[in-house]
């Protein structure tokens, strides 16, 4: 962020009702922050209700001990309450005054040692050890995450609050009453969550009780292509990644196979129905 954006018209409008902002939030959620698309300014920061923090966390199913990484952390709320459900992590703000404001109501929270705060454009932030993702930024920010969100380990959460990214459907969607949102006349907000997916595009060899392949083609999480066992290619009439674990259905009628597995990189392990047996299969993605 150069200093001239900082100096922006938008920048200095906002000042005050940053400044109002903080010093009214007593209580503790994620905010849509400032940050810079290609140089310019594009998100506004604006303080997340209460109602929609608790929400979004349990969204995400935060568990003790987990990473989490709010991008636009505003007065620090969202992470401070993920803090006291026993995760840690940080936020990352722009604006010095709303990061210096975070870190003391984390003090006062008593999380400060597992809840921090920097000043740090979003777009620079190494986020590889999320398990959770938090975010409330607008959509032309979110499409420039897109990449660097995909390239995060399989089976990380992200949840956004409003906003989604693009063609990439959420794999859940809840609508939450939000009665003090500042912004929108319909006091509801949509949180949206997404599954980072394992890559399981290619060709696909195993065995099992008899040697079956596929050929799999990916859509973000959804998968399709043709399933080969028994001397029978099967289409895939349903596919879909969470994370690793790959859920297919191809065929239909008696020829109906469905497969639960794992996938990990080029391995695939999981059991897999047909013909109402229960068989254990185990593949390699080929070269």
């Amino acid at each position: 962020m150069t200093s001239d954006a900082l100096r922006s018209p938008l920048r200095r409008r906002l000042g005050g009702f940053l400044l109002l902002a903080g010093g009214l939030g007593a209580g503790l959620a994620p905010a849509m922050s400032l940050a810079s698309v290609d140089g310019e300014l594009d998100v506004p920061y604006v303080q997340t209700p209460d109602s929609v923090v608790g929400a979004m966390l349990d969204l995400a199913a935060i568990q003790s001990g987990e990473y989490v990484i709010d991008l636009g952390a505003g007065d620090g709320r969202l992470l401070i309450e993920a803090a006291r459900r026993g995760a840690e992590g940080f936020g990352v703000d722009i604006d010095p005054r709303l990061v210096e404001l975070a870190n003391r109501n984390a003090k006062a929270a008593g999380v400060g040692e597992r809840a921090r705060f920097l000043v740090q454009d979003l777009f620079e932030t190494d986020l590889s050890r999320a398990n959770v993702l938090t975010v409330y930024l607008l959509p032309a920010v979110n499409a420039k995450l897109l990449p660097t969100v995909l390239a995060l380990e399989p089976g990380t959460r992200i949840v956004s609050h409003d906003y989604g990214f693009g063609d990439w459907q959420p794999d859940r969607k809840v609508t939450v009453e939000a009665p003090n949102k500042p912004v929108n006349a319909i006091k509801t907000s949509d949180l949206l969550l997404f599954f980072v997916p394992e890559r399981v595009a290619g060709r696909w060899q195993g065995e099992g009780q008899e040697p079956w392949s596929l050929e799999l083609a990916q859509d973000f999480q959804f998968v399709k292509g043709h399933l080969s066992v028994g001397g029978q290619r099967l289409p895939i009439t349903e596919g879909k990644l969470e994370g690793r674990q790959l859920m297919l259905r191809a065929g239909s009628g008696e020829s109906t196979v469905t497969l639960n597995a794992t996938v990990t990189g080029d391995t695939l392990e999981g059991k897999a129905q047909r013909q109402g047996n229960t068989l254990d299969w185990q593949g390699r993605r080929l070269p």
